[in-house]
């Protein structure tokens, strides 16, 4: 072999052995930048502004963001897309926004596209933006609607009027729902743009195969320098718990949520795995719409609180992480009522109510079982399975019925379930997100899939929200509590501590009460 060949033939060896030891993980290697997300159940939407449903904000805190952001673990106010707020009479708000920042389609973000997002939400109706008309109570032209006007002083200032003060207005605003959206993608039509969103967040959408996946990648001209730490992330809809666990331990998975309370240890014990718990604020419960019969009747409400074994529920599905709840929202939350005594598990005294009401030999009904895990349910299906035997102990004869999770909410908040298994894990911390945004009559049809109504208590809870003295809005709700108890519209069953697990190299993952995860800090050692 002459010179020439053989310093070629040793070049190209050289450049093999370069590209082996590169993916071999070398000292010049990348480290892993795609995050796979598994989860229990699809998305039913990515435009947050028209949805309730956590699946769809899990995947949107990354894509979009709000005006005002909440702090890393709690509910406090911290700047978002407007950098400064202020106000001097609780009516007017003046925020200035954060400037030199860009949507993913590379339209401008200014004072005229969050002014544009108000009008596009203050227009529409509760089937449209059931969210906007639960916290805002209603929309343009109906006497609640508690916003006067939204307008621009130039590019970065937006003025906010509203009609009366509202306390919890700046949280309400913070909501993921709140997300300020390009109004370019948007002006389209509302179908189209709930599958192909568009915001300012630190990722950008990229696929959606329904029932399967949605991927989303790092946007380059994000405006926080530095984030996101990762290029890519995939959300993958695995709905069994045991499966999408068998998928973490496998590595097809780096992270995932609707852990298995008695699975903890089995994580705790894997060298390769860490668990992780979200800060509670949630509420699981069974719903009984109340007008359908037999449970428009008050004394049949309060049979089937008698019926259901809590303690029975939470020992067997939430392996010691779950309280028993008693009231509509958890105790973390400022306003709730301790004095409250809760239902003690006693099926005789759940006969004697079920005669009263003209039920002695009880009745048949349907209880619809969610179809997904959710944080404060992590196995519906199971647990219904307590309830039905609970309540063929009182002579009612229950018949688990269940749909897909999109179907399932929808007949639901048409009132079409005798008894719904649903839960909540608040917005915004306050007790109005829970207590007037689930049990209102302003928001029936909307949040409240009970369709209870009360005068007394809806008059409570506007007297609560314009009330700005936090010590007699913490009594006002205490009130409103002991009518809710009383009443009975529903089951409150545990106040849970959500479980995650990830990869042990998986690191900046900080799980947030609110259920809804911001991604940009997460990235791998």
């Amino acid at each position: 072999m002459n010179k020439r060949r053989m310093w070629s033939a040793a070049l190209l060896l050289l450049l093999v052995l370069s590209t082996v030891l590169a993916a071999c993980g070398g000292s010049g290697s990348s480290k892993k930048d795609t995050l796979v997300f598994g989860r229990g159940g699809d998305s039913t939407s990515l435009d947050p502004s028209r949805v309730t449903e956590g699946e769809t904000f899990k995947v949107t805190v990354n894509l979009y963001e709000t005006l005002l952001n909440f702090g890393e673990q709690d509910t406090t106010i911290q700047p978002g897309l407007a950098k400064e707020w202020g106000t001097d009479d609780g009516l007017t708000y003046t925020f200035t926004l954060q400037e030199g920042v860009k949507f993913h389609d590379g339209t401008d973000f200014n004072a005229d596209a969050v002014v544009k997002n108000f009008e596009r939400w203050a227009n529409g109706d509760a089937d449209k933006f059931p969210y906007y008309n639960s916290m805002f109570g209603g929309f343009k032209g109906d006497e609640g609607h508690v916003i006067e006007s939204v307008n621009a002083d130039g590019d970065y200032t937006v003025i906010i009027k509203l009609k009366r003060q509202q306390a919890p207005f700046l949280k309400n605003i913070a909501m993921s729902m709140f997300a300020i959206a390009s109004p370019t993608a948007f002006e389209k039509g509302d179908d189209q743009f709930e599958r192909n969103p568009v915001g300012t967040g630190p990722f950008k959408f990229v696929e959606w195969k329904s029932n399967d996946s949605i991927t989303i990648e790092k946007f380059d001209k994000y405006w926080q320098e530095g984030l996101p730490k990762l290029e890519k992330i995939i959300f993958r809809s695995i709905p069994d718990n045991s499966a999408r666990l068998n998928a973490l331990i496998a590595g097809e998975i780096d992270l995932a949520d609707g852990i298995n309370p008695s699975d903890g240890e089995k994580i705790e014990s894997n060298a390769k795995l860490q668990l992780i718990e979200r800060p509670s604020m949630n509420v699981g419960y069974l719903g009984l719409t109340v007008t359908r019969p037999p449970f428009d009747k008050k004394e049949v409400r309060q049979a089937m609180n008698h019926a259901i074994d809590k303690k029975t529920i939470i020992e067997s599905f939430f392996e010691g992480r779950a309280n028993a709840a008693k009231n509509p929202m958890p105790p973390s939350i400022s306003g709730y009522n301790n004095d409250i005594e809760p239902y003690e598990y006693n099926p005789e005294k759940a006969k004697e109510l079920l005669a009263k009401a003209g039920y002695p030999n009880g009745f048949e009904m349907e209880l619809w079982a969610m179809p997904v895990p959710r944080p404060y349910m992590p196995d519906g299906a199971k647990v219904a399975e307590v309830i039905q035997s609970n309540l063929a102990d009182i002579g009612i004869k229950a018949k688990i019925v269940s749909y897909e999770w999109p179907t399932y909410l929808d007949k639901a908040s048409k009132g079409e379930a005798d008894a719904f298994m649903l839960g909540w894990t608040g917005d915004n911390g306050d007790a109005d997100n829970f207590l007037y945004v689930l049990l209102d009559e302003d928001n029936i049809g909307s949040n409240n899939y009970t369709y209870f109504k009360n005068d007394e208590m809806h008059d409570l809870f506007i007297e609560a929200q314009t009330e700005v003295d936090e010590n007699k809005r913490i009594e006002l709700y205490k009130k409103a509590q002991e009518i809710i108890h009383e009443e009975a519209p529903w089951v409150p069953i545990a106040h849970s501590t959500p479980l995650l697990a990830a990869a042990k190299e998986l690191t900046g993952f900080v799980p947030h009460p609110t259920g809804s995860d911001l991604l940009s800090n997460v990235e791998f050692k």
